[in-house]
């Protein structure tokens, strides 16, 4: 019987396959390329391709694939079958380092945000070395950049690489002030734990809502939901469990470091947890994740939910992202040792960090910001709108001596005593965790918990790493032309707590004073909504820091925020016609037809025994009809509004419109909906309730 590391990584074109199967002067060429950045030659490119159809050919492959990410959220694909002709009328298995570096997939109808005309369809893929081949199903899947024929960014990926390429050309300036200088890239490495609901295949099958948009329109709170906490980390359900032992083969053979999986809080909610890779790599293996676990979930007659909100009354999904930097030779730049107060390095990396949270609040936002996620964020589930930074009692004792130019005690080590002598004794942690912060401080590595679950985590991690970029490139330039270092250092630190302790909040996130504090004390940021937050990309002060660094030019910023706008406004829009549609064909003539038995029932009783008076039945007919008359209303006020929305002049203008307008409009005729389910017999009811959703999985 094989192990799992036997078969893992077993479909990935990794450093084992590549030193198994290229000659020395090739496979230490490629490495350089990877570790350095350095040119890739074209010999070296069809001698890995070679190599590369080789190996995925043995493994059974037929067909290749440039594999990117669009601006679409998902993943693209075009297949291209090895063989080629052969005089004799036969095929040959070819595959050149052109087709390998290069593709040209139609890049008509992916969204560009007016970056190239309608009628204009070329656009390229290039390879990225530095994340593996694979192999899915029979095809070999190269990860790629795309970008289109004038050579702007249409993808995720390739503003992802340029930020940690500007993270780490700063962050080397900054180690060489400290006497580095073997170091040769900095990079940053993330874990996105991943959240998800199951749901059987055929209930899923009976809700429209649920096929078209992702998430539940309607539906009555069920008697039992989260109140008990019995679901989180509970026994997990056999079927649940056979789920997760294939999910993490499939995984593993792909060399995704699936970790850790357990029942979340809600009914029908879990989570998966991998070891951090380098981002680029990590943000591969999270678009991977999220399309096996709805494939894996179909093979045992499940559904894979990743909406952020599927289900009203019950916690939502998110995706925390944690984010760390380290040298190219393993140390950790964000790892504080033993003495933070003395540790200069450390410290001057964290307040880069506070700095850049503070500063770019705003970009951090608007890279989490969905409509999906607008259901999560403030909703006493997920980290409130406002962002503010968790850093525990220890760091922020070292912070504040800083600032005061006070002596530091140190914290003690507290030893953990549980009164009973047969437990191990351990030493407590530094800092408890705060799990209502958007930003805290763990030990080594910052969780930045705003991310919705069906998130690409590249948009999270491009702003992350510019923002933290730019703090260093000014401490940098301060420090270079300094007269003494240690000096300047030190009062640069002092600045930045001084100038920067606001975005510094320990306490409970979801209190509703802290959100009135950050806002009218604190001058922190509260953009509750996508519409809210989304024009501010266009900000001066963002446009100038990540044109700079050369993250992003102009025009491709806009291009994202009128694309992410329009994702947001086609997305809603969908929803409201979606619940058109239910209430009117579906929920209204099964409330309506519920309504005529009942008072059928109560005539039949009345001409066998006059004298009845069917009070119940009675008084259930009136209110039926009521709500039948509530939601006919409703669902006509709701198309209105659908149809006033082509009167406005740009997605800014749409936007506003519908979280104004259309979402109450939504809003309120869900709740005659809900409230029609709960007096309609189940067995009239036209689809499956959240009691069936959430305890449906056995």
């Amino acid at each position: 019987m094989s192990t799992v590391s036997d078969y893992f990584g077993s479909l990935v074109f990794d450093d084992r396959a590549m030193r198994a199967s290229l000659s020395a002067d090739v496979y230490a060429s490629l490495r350089k390329t990877i570790d350095e950045g350095s040119e890739l030659d074209i010999g070296v490119a069809n001698a890995v391709a070679e190599a590369m159809k080789n190996w995925a050919v043995a493994k059974g492959a037929t067909h290749f694939t440039h594999w990117f990410q669009p601006l679409t959220g998902i993943t693209a694909e075009k297949h291209d079958s090895f063989i080629s002709p052969s005089p004799d009328g036969s095929v040959i298995m070819e595959f050149s380092g052109k087709e390998l570096i290069k593709g040209e997939p139609d890049a008509s109808s992916f969204p560009s945000g007016g970056l190239r005309a309608t009628f204009e369809a070329r656009g390229y893929t290039a390879w990225d070395p530095t994340s593996y081949a694979f192999i899915k199903g029979k095809t070999l899947c190269i990860p790629t950049a795309f970008c289109s024929y004038g050579g702007h960014a249409l993808d995720k990926k390739t503003p992802l690489l340029r930020s940690m390429e500007a993270l780490s050309k700063q962050a080397l300036r900054i180690l060489r002030l400290f006497g580095n200088d073997t170091a040769k890239r900095v990079v940053s490495s993330v874990g996105p734990e991943q959240e998800y609901f199951l749901v059987t295949k055929e209930m899923y099958d009976k809700r429209p809502d649920l096929r078209f948009t992702g998430r539940t329109l309607f539906g009555a709170k069920p008697p039992k939901g989260q109140e008990l906490d019995d679901h989180y980390f509970g026994v997990i359900k056999p079927t649940v469990a056979a789920f997760m032992e294939d999910l993490n083969d499939e995984l593993w053979k792909l060399g995704i470091l699936a970790k850790t999986e357990h029942n979340e809080v809600a009914p029908a909610q879990h989570e998966l947890a991998p070891i951090y890779a380098t981002t680029n790599v990590a943000t591969d293996h999270n678009q991977l994740t999220m399309e096996i676990m709805q494939k894996v979930a179909a093979k045992h007659g499940l559904v894979c939910l990743l909406h952020e909100k599927p289900f009203a009354g019950v916690n939502g999904s998110g995706k925390h992202n944690n984010w760390s930097i380290a040298t190219d030779g393993g140390q950790n730049l964000l790892s504080p040792g033993d003495t933070p107060y003395e540790n200069a390095q450390f410290l001057l990396f964290l307040c880069a960090v506070i700095k850049a949270v503070d500063d770019y609040q705003d970009l951090l936002r608007i890279a989490v910001a969905t409509a999906g996620n607008d259901h999560r964020l403030g909703a006493n589930e997920a980290p409130p709108a406002v962002i503010s930074i968790f850093l525990g009692d220890e760091l922020n004792a070292v912070l504040e001596a800083i600032e005061t130019d006070t002596p530091y005690k140190g914290a003690e080590k507290t030893q953990m005593k549980l009164g009973v002598d047969v437990l191990p004794k351990f030493n407590r942690d530094a800092t408890d965790r705060n799990r209502t912060s958007p930003f805290a401080f763990t030990g080594n590595k910052f969780e930045f918990r705003m991310l919705g679950s069906s998130n690409s985590i590249a948009c999270a991690n491009i702003m992350l790493n510019a923002a933290v970029a730019e703090s260093l490139r000014i401490y940098a330039d301060r420090l270079e032309s300094a007269d003494d270092f240690e000096s300047a250092l030190h009062e640069m630190i002092k600045k930045t707590i001084k100038d920067h302790k606001r975005i510094i909040f320990n306490g409970n996130g979801y209190d509703d004073a802290w959100i009135e504090e950050a806002t009218q004390k604190r001058g922190l940021l509260n953009y509750r909504t996508t519409a809210d937050c989304m024009p501010h990309l266009m900000d001066k002060k963002n446009v100038d820091m990540l044109t700079s660094l050369g993250v992003f030019s102009v025009d491709e910023l806009r291009s994202r925020r009128d694309i992410m706008l329009e994702n947001y406004c086609k997305t809603v829009v969908i929803e409201a016609n979606t619940m058109v549609d239910m209430a009117r064909t579906q929920i209204a003539p099964a409330v309506e037809a519920y309504a005529a038995s009942v008072a059928a029932s109560a005539a039949a009783k009345r001409a066998v025994v006059p004298e009845l008076a069917c009070s119940y039945e009675a008084g259930l007919v009136k209110k039926l009809s009521a709500l039948v008359d509530d939601i006919s209303g409703k669902t006509d006020e709701l198309e209105g509004a659908l149809l006033k929305l082509h009167e406005a002049g740009d997605a800014v203008e749409e936007s506003a419109a519908i979280r104004d307008t259309l979402l109450p409009k939504m809003s309120e005729l869900r709740v005659p909906c809900d409230t029609a389910e709960v007096l309609t017999a189940k067995s009239c009811w036209p689809f499956p309730t959240y009691a069936d959703l959430l305890f449906g999985v056995k």
